[in-house]
C-alpha cells in the first residue's frame, strides 16, 4: 500500500469528487470559446505543416557545352512583320550555322488582332568579334554598295509599297517562339535591319520614322517554376514623336528547381538593366531592340521541402496545451466573481 500511496501523491491532475464540480452558464460559454479557437489554430497549424517551402542554395555553375532557350514574346505596334528581322550573335566568335530556331510573326491590324501568321525562317546570324554590337555599320555600308550595283528590282517596288501600305493602316506584328542559343554571351535583336539600307529609306523617310515602341508579354530563358519573377514580363515602351534604340543588358542566373517528389527542373532567372539611345542627325545606326546577356558563374538550387512532424506535434501541443491552460484559468476568474 505504500508503494501505491507514494505513485498516487504523483498524479498531478487530481480528480475532484462529483459533488464538489459545479457546472455554470458562463462557464460554458467559455469552454465553448475556448474549442472553437483551439479547432481554428489546429487548423491553421496544420495547413502550416502540410505546406511545403524553399530552401536556396548557391554553387558554381558547371554546366557546358548546353543550349540557352530563350523564350520570346514581343509585339511591335507600329512596324508591320514584313520589316522585321530577327538577328542573334555568338560572342565567343563561333559562326554558327545550324541555330535552332522555331520563331513566329503574327500580323496585328490597327486593333492589335492578329490577321495573319508567317514562320521566320530566315533567321540571321553574323559571326561577331567580341563586344561588337554595332556591326549594322558594316551590314548598312555593304547594302550601299549592292545597291548601287544592281539597284531597284520589281520585287522592291512591290515591297515597297506592300510596306507604305500596312504602314498607312496601322499594322503591327507580334515575334513569337523560341530561340535556342549557346550558353555563352551573346545578344539578339530585333531591328529592320534585314532591309535593304536604300529600300528602308525608300519606305521610312529616314532613320527617325522607324518607331520601335514594343511591349514584352514574356522573356525568359527556360521553363517557369513556382514563384519565379520575369522583370521584363509585361514591360511597355511606347514612343511618341521619336526613336532610338533600346538595349536590355540582362543577367542570366542558372537555376535548378527540386520539387518535393524529387523530380528536377532545370532553367534560368535573369536581372535587367535598361538603357535607351535617342537617335540623332548623326547616327548611321537604325533603330533596334537589343537584348544583350551574360551567364552568372554561380548556379541557384532551389529545393522544396516539408516541416518535420515532431515540430508539427511540438507546436500543436504549445498552442493547444497554451489555450486550455487559458480557457480553464478564465472559467475560475468568472465563477470567483459569481
Amino acid at each position: 500500500m505504500g508503494v501505491k500511496q507514494a505513485i498516487k501523491s504523483l498524479d498531478a491532475f487530481p480528480r475532484a469528487e462529483e459533488h464538489l464540480l459545479q457546472k455554470t452558464q458562463s462557464g460554458a460559454l467559455v469552454s465553448v470559446i475556448g474549442l472553437v479557437i483551439m479547432a481554428t489554430l489546429f487548423y491553421h497549424e496544420l495547413a502550416y505543416y502540410l505546406t511545403t517551402y524553399t530552401v536556396h542554395q548557391m554553387s558554381v555553375d558547371l554546366q557546358r557545352g548546353e543550349i540557352l532557350p530563350i523564350h520570346v514574346n514581343i509585339t511591335f505596334p507600329s512596324l508591320p512583320c514584313d520589316v522585321l528581322s530577327v538577328d542573334a550573335i555568338d560572342m565567343s566568335g563561333k559562326h554558327e550555322v545550324d541555330l535552332d530556331t522555331n520563331i513566329w510573326k503574327l500580323r496585328l491590324n490597327s486593333h492589335g488582332h492578329i490577321t495573319g501568321t508567317e514562320y521566320l525562317s530566315d533567321l540571321v546570324e553574323r559571326e561577331h568579334e567580341a563586344h561588337n554590337h554595332d556591326h549594322d555599320k558594316d551590314h548598312h555600308k555593304d547594302s550601299h554598295e549592292e545597291q548601287h550595283t544592281h539597284g531597284f528590282d520589281d520585287a522592291a517596288e512591290t515591297m515597297i509599297k506592300k510596306v507604305k501600305q500596312a504602314l498607312a493602316n496601322g499594322e503591327g506584328c507580334r515575334v513569337y517562339g523560341v530561340l535556342d542559343v549557346q550558353r555563352v554571351a551573346g545578344n539578339f535583336h530585333i531591328s529592320v535591319h534585314g532591309l535593304n539600307i536604300f529600300v528602308a529609306q525608300m519606305i521610312f523617310d529616314g532613320a527617325k520614322h522607324v518607331n520601335v515602341s514594343h511591349i514584352i508579354h514574356d522573356l525568359s530563358f527556360g521553363p517557369k517554376y513556382p514563384g519565379i519573377h520575369n522583370p521584363l514580363d509585361g514591360t511597355a515602351r511606347i514612343l511618341h514623336e521619336t526613336s532610338g534604340t533600346f538595349k536590355y543588358y540582362i543577367k542570366v542566373v542558372p537555376t535548378e528547381y527540386r520539387y518535393i517528389s524529387k523530380d528536377v527542373l532545370p532553367t534560368n532567372q535573369f536581372s535587367v538593366t535598361e538603357y535607351f539611345s535617342p537617335i540623332t542627325d548623326f547616327d548611321r545606326t537604325w533603330p533596334a531592340v537589343y537584348f544583350l546577356y551574360d551567364l552568372s558563374p554561380i548556379t541557384v538550387t532551389i529545393k522544396e521541402e516539408r516541416r518535420s512532424f515532431l515540430h508539427f506535434i511540438t507546436r500543436l501541443c504549445a498552442i493547444l496545451g497554451g489555450t486550455f491552460a487559458l480557457t480553464g484559468l478564465c472559467i475560475d476568474i468568472t465563477q470567483y466573481h459569481h
